[in-house]
């Protein structure tokens, strides 16, 4: 994966960092947020169905469906497999992957504890492992272990609120009572990553496409993005609007940031795992974090937001900018001041043009006027250009001084081009 040390200046460590462009939310929340969006944009949610079959077809994809009444047919232009781990679609379309066996077993449950102090909010590391704690608002604890001696023996076994409490407490060197689980589940650092994002009309995003072990949000996050990335993408190859290529780029940029991200859970774990012998890694490492808080690298590594996207135009020119993502500007309209969030929201891309110097690329991209959310805003050392053309996932797809703008609309979108959502 392309770096910002790939000879190019960093131009996107110049960006502010003042207006927030990242945030955290609990994944109940953002599973609420997207099925409203969902069922207002017309999709209809089945649920208790089982994938059975899944055929490509000329024209598309045939699937069916097990469910509580009998068997569903779908027919679709593209079918996206967001099924998780275990995924149906993925073994349907014969999608092979690369694993990693798992070398530590964790559980992780809600519970209410006998006596509450017993296990105090926070991360208690033991020589026989890790508990890590959380009090909610109703007084139950969410609870999660990692015992580093090795796999269990059968993962797929469902947990019991005895395994919990057995193992809290060998890992706590103490009995601690536990009972009224809401919820039970089991893990590990088996890791799997699929050799491609894509077969035809197939395509894979989250669990479905990259496990690895689940510390620090990534595996979400990574889902998340995935969908950004491929989402527009899909809009506008069914309207028809998508350049020739523009669905390839979904596996040129993804796959890479799944297996850095592989990587790096690896790594976290590597630093988790009990002995002496790593208790001077970690001081060092502790170090380096202290210190690294005023650059953020290892933030942007956890965020995702250092990401540099590969140019997959033969020939593309290194400006720089091209390929980073957008910080969270604040930009000035005629109509209003506004923010880079806010002019996305549509879910179209985005040229800005700032001042009078970029006018001329408004003609430019005449011809894409129907997919194109052309703004103009007063120049800002913020954005040190005359205009760029920004994706809806955030991304700078042009700038000036690299390659020209209308090759890169052309490597975007199709001439003519009409915005999704918008005929």
């Amino acid at each position: 994966m392309p770096s910002t040390s790939r000879g190019c200046r960093d131009w996107s460590s110049r960006l502010p960092r003042a207006s927030p462009s990242r945030s955290s939310r609990p994944q109940s929340e953002l599973e609420r947020h997207f099925e409203e969006r969902a069922l207002a944009a017309g999709a209809r949610i089945l649920r208790e169905h089982r994938v059975t079959e899944l055929v490509q077809e000329d024209a598309g994809v045939r699937v069916t469906a097990d469910g509580p009444q009998g068997s569903v047919v779908c027919l679709a232009e593209y079918v996206v497999g967001a099924d998780g781990a275990r995924s149906t679609v993925r073994d349907r379309a014969g999608i092979a992957s690369d694993t990693h066996p798992a070398t530590v077993s964790a559980l992780m449950g809600t519970v209410t504890l006998a006596q509450p102090d017993d296990l105090t909010k926070g991360w208690h590391q033991t020589p026989r492992g890790w508990i890590v704690a959380k009090r909610d608002a109703e007084g139950r604890t969410h609870i999660r272990t990692l015992n580093c001696t090795g796999a269990h023996a059968d993962r797929q076994l469902p947990p019991t609120l005895e395994e919990l409490r057995q193992e809290v407490s060998w890992i706590a060197g103490r009995d601690i009572a536990m009972d009224e689980p809401r919820w039970l589940s089991r893990f590990s650092d088996f890791a799997r990553l699929a050799r491609n994002y894509r077969t035809g009309r197939v395509f894979l995003v989250g669990d479905a496409a990259h496990v690895h072990f689940p510390i620090g949000g990534q595996g979400l996050s990574a889902g998340v993005l995935d969908a950004l990335n491929l989402g527009w993408k899909l809009a506008l190859a069914v309207h028809g609007s998508a350049g020739a290529g523009l669905l390839d780029t979904y596996d040129l940029e993804r796959r890479p940031v799944a297996r850095q991200v592989i990587d790096q859970t690896q790594a976290q774990l590597a630093l988790m795992r009990p002995g002496p012998e790593l208790d001077a890694l970690r001081r060092v490492f502790t170090g380096i974090l202290s210190a690294d808080r005023e650059h953020g690298h290892l933030g942007g590594l956890i965020s995702a937001q250092d990401t540099v996207l590969p140019d997959g135009r033969e020939g593309g020119a290194c400006d720089g900018a091209t390929g980073t993502f957008l910080r969270n500007a604040v930009l000035s309209t005629a109509d209003s001041e506004t923010d880079v969030t806010g002019l996305l929201r549509e879910g179209r891309p985005l040229l800005l043009l700032f001042g009078e110097e970029g006018a001329g690329r408004r003609e430019t991209a005449r011809e894409w006027a129907g997919v194109l959310n052309v703004v103009r805003a007063r120049p800002t050392a913020e954005v040190p250009y005359d205009a760029l053309l920004v994706r809806p996932d955030g991304y700078i797809a042009w700038a000036p001084g690299g390659s020209d703008l209308k090759e890169a609309l052309s490597a975007y979108f199709a001439e003519g081009a009409v915005a999704a959502g918008h005929r």
